[in-house]
């Protein structure tokens, strides 16, 4: 079963997106024909995960990019800098949102005098490059990442870094996925991952389509599974990752990688070259989104909580990098992940 979270619609000419807020109870397809329009879903999370955040921020721009075609050209200038400006605000920890869309700036300026169809339509191929180009560096990390694995393994993800998170394969459960794929008997605990249960939901769907056996546990069960031997590995996504290997992602995972460390088992991040900041030093510098307290006062249309009580509720935490095992990506693993071997993916140092 392939999971296509975005896909592009020639007949229409709008990008289609997995509404992830209905799932596991609706499948449901979006479509979307401009940049407020991609803005707004991803700030509503109807995309997620950082891969697919990106994909999703360049088919914005060229979805802006073919609605002013016909627009002057001191229009579309500034109809482009307002989708470039709208797009950027719509979610502020995940780097590859940033990534994508200085990509489709240069492109888009490499572009400057040419007529703006042809424009739109080279902008259309560029996100078409970054979408195909995203499955095969996680299919890359898939491989990679098998390696890591016994035979026979019982794993702990927290999140979503799956398809549904990505172009397509994903990142953590690329690597689940590739691991089975070369006969390994893989099976996964999922953390629920509160307050957005996107383990819950989105995880656990993942992998029951594929036949792959998952046990769901709520998030405050995973040291218990770790004492009692009940985990062999844990392999998580990343939102963005500091040039010295401390990383970003889903709250709660630096707790996660605290009880791995207490009781000896190897803690893995797999997260594209695209998610790696090397612009910021550690994982102090990296912006933590704060979203809106209802998310934890309920879920959906229930409420358990009062609906005045004071709320926190950061998105994301951070993670050390002295608490990484490894570090894997489509240009290989880094065992643990530092400053001169993150440079080194680069080609710097």
């Amino acid at each position: 079963m392939t999971v296509h979270t975005l896909r592009w619609d020639e007949a229409s000419g709008r990008i289609e997106m997995i509404d992830q807020r209905a799932l596991p109870a609706r499948f449901d397809m979006l479509s979307y024909d401009s940049a407020a329009a991609v803005a707004a879903a991803i700030r509503s999370m109807v995309v997620r995960g950082a891969p697919a955040i990106g994909c999703a921020a360049a088919y914005g721009v060229a979805l802006e990019a073919r609605r002013l075609q016909q627009v002057s050209s001191a229009e579309f200038a500034r109809g482009m800098n307002a989708a470039f400006e709208l797009l950027a605000q719509s979610r502020p920890t995940a780097v590859n949102l940033f990534w994508a869309l200085e990509r489709m700036r240069a492109a888009l300026a490499a572009l400057q005098g040419q007529a703006q169809p042809l424009v739109a339509a080279a902008l259309l191929r560029e996100a078409h490059d970054i979408l195909a180009e995203d499955v095969v560096a996680n299919r890359a990390m898939g491989a990679y990442g098998a390696a890591l694995l016994p035979l026979t393994a019982q794993v702990l993800t927290h999140c979503n870094a799956g398809a549904l998170a990505t172009a397509g394969h994903g990142t953590a459960l690329g690597v689940i996925r590739s691991a089975v794929d070369a006969g390994k008997r893989i099976s996964v605990i999922v953390d629920e991952t509160r307050p957005f249960l996107q383990g819950a939901r989105l995880t656990v769907w993942e992998l029951q389509q594929e036949n792959i056996p998952v046990t769901l546990i709520t998030d405050n069960m995973a040291g218990h599974m770790m004492q009692q031997g009940a985990v062999d590995a844990v392999i998580v996504g990343a939102d963005r990752i500091a040039a010295n290997g401390d990383f970003a992602n889903k709250i709660g995972t630096y707790m996660v990688a605290v009880l791995a460390q207490r009781h000896g088992i190897p803690f893995y991040v797999a997260a594209p070259l695209s998610t790696i900041d090397r612009r910021l030093m550690s994982g102090k510098d990296i912006p933590i989104e704060e979203r809106n307290g209802a998310e934890v006062r309920g879920f959906a249309e229930q409420r358990w909580a009062p609906a005045d009580v004071a709320v926190r509720n950061p998105a994301f935490d951070v993670t050390p990098a002295e608490l990484v095992t490894a570090l894997i990506t489509e240009k290989g693993v880094l065992a643990p992940p530092t400053v001169a071997g993150i440079a080194a993916l680069f080609g710097s140092s």
